[in-house]
């Protein structure tokens, strides 16, 4: 495939040894169907232990050029340097393709600017069952966020906001932005790893911060928690709130072939989710109120760009003008 593939990361110490190895029998099989780069923000010690495991396997580099607050951005557009494909895929390291999966969403790309595919978690922990309802959701109401997209280089080529949370969401605005179609291919699944439990707990509010970017969505999450204490008087109607969960994540595991990927108990786990979400939601609007999420030492306030204001520094011919690009 004439793809490149671009991995961002940033590793502590703490990350296993068998988590490298895993990844490492990855990108031995990615290869094959990719010119892969590794764009590593660790420290030098994981850096050089990186390198070591991975030589003359993939291209393995640091970041360049501006840092971003966002160091996934960083990552990215450095990769983009290093390359020369007119299609590119950009994955999370804990995203994994196979070689069908990979050429799909490649072959897209002949009709969109960015193709952005479905995620979907193997092995199956609880707390990737709980977040496998987050998916189901979202995919009942329009579409899931992946870790992973394929996007013409023409179209990304220009940079984006590196001090924005939800990183993935402002490279869709973008591309759209600059005239492209974009893709969100809901019927193409594709494998990530879940993460620890411990790093899932710690994402919960993050997660929630999203939202800030849709504010028909925060609008609708910010709701949840007073309907539901409202209902403390009557705590059978719980019972309805519950079912009408299941009902709409339902629907989202059979919508686009849903069911070929999403166990029929997938959708059981809804309710837990929107609890969840009916309280972070107002922790995530706490932070902005405190300047931003917190992240990496310090504090991202935006979530991501708003389509007018991208159109509208896209037109005048100055991306970015507004608030910086790295």
């Amino acid at each position: 495939m004439r793809v490149d593939y671009i991995l961002p990361l940033r590793w502590d110490a703490d990350t296993s040894r068998r988590e490298l190895e895993e990844l490492t029998a990855y990108l031995a099989r990615l290869r094959a169907w990719a010119n892969v780069v590794v764009v590593d923000g660790s420290d030098a010690p994981v850096f050089a232990e990186h390198d070591a495991a991975w030589s003359g396997l993939v291209r393995h580099i640091p970041p360049e050029g501006p840092p971003c607050p966002n160091g996934k951005v960083a990552g990215v557009l450095t990769g983009i340097r290093a390359t020369r494909r007119d299609r590119i895929v950009i994955a999370d390291d804990d995203v994994r393709y196979d070689e069908r999966g990979l050429a799909e969403v490649v072959r897209r790309l002949d009709r969109a600017g960015i193709v952005m595919p479905q995620n979907h978690f193997r092995p199956l922990p609880w707390h990737a069952r709980w977040d496998t309802a987050r998916s189901l959701l979202n995919r009942a109401i329009g579409a899931d966020y992946a870790g992973t997209v394929a996007v013409r280089r023409a179209l990304a080529a220009g940079g984006y906001r590196g001090d924005v949370l939800f990183e993935n969401l402002e490279l869709l605005r973008m591309v759209a932005a600059r005239g492209g179609t974009v893709e969100r291919a809901r019927d193409l699944f594709v494998e990530r790893r879940p993460p620890s439990a411990r790093h899932f707990r710690s994402q919960r509010g993050r997660q929630a911060y999203d939202s800030q970017a849709q504010p028909w969505r925060l609008t609708a999450e910010l709701a949840l928690l007073p309907a539901l204490l409202l209902q403390a008087r009557a705590p059978r109607a719980y019972l309805a709130w519950a079912v009408a969960a299941v009902a709409i994540a339902e629907r989202g595991r059979r919508v686009a072939g849903g069911r070929r990927v999403y166990a029929p108990t997938a959708a059981l786990w809804a309710p837990a989710w929107v609890a969840e979400r009916a309280v972070t939601a107002w922790i995530a609007l706490a932070w902005r109120a405190a300047g931003g999420v917190p992240y990496a030492g310090g504090r991202l306030r935006y979530a991501a760009s708003s389509r007018r204001a991208l159109r509208r520094a896209e037109h005048s011919g100055t991306p970015g003008a507004d608030r910086p690009v790295c």
